[in-house]
């Protein structure tokens, strides 16, 4: 996984970085050196963020006007 795709899956997800650092109880520095590319984002966590992104992208939220 880029970088950029790193941070499209978040916009995605409408996560921040302090967000996912917080959800995988990892420190924040970690995800900002993959969203720059300083630091290898993890398979795992690559392939967990791709298939929760695909599912957003597929199923978008219901646009409503109360």
């Amino acid at each position: 996984m880029t970088p950029d795709r790193f941070r499209a899956c978040l916009a995605v997800l409408d996560w921040t970085q302090r967000g996912i650092a917080s959800l995988l109880g990892i420190n924040f520095v970690t995800v900002q050196r993959w969203a720059t590319g300083k630091l290898k984002i993890p398979s795992d966590i690559a392939a967990w963020l791709e298939t929760l992104a695909r599912c957003h992208e597929a199923n978008p939220r219901p646009e409503r006007s109360w």
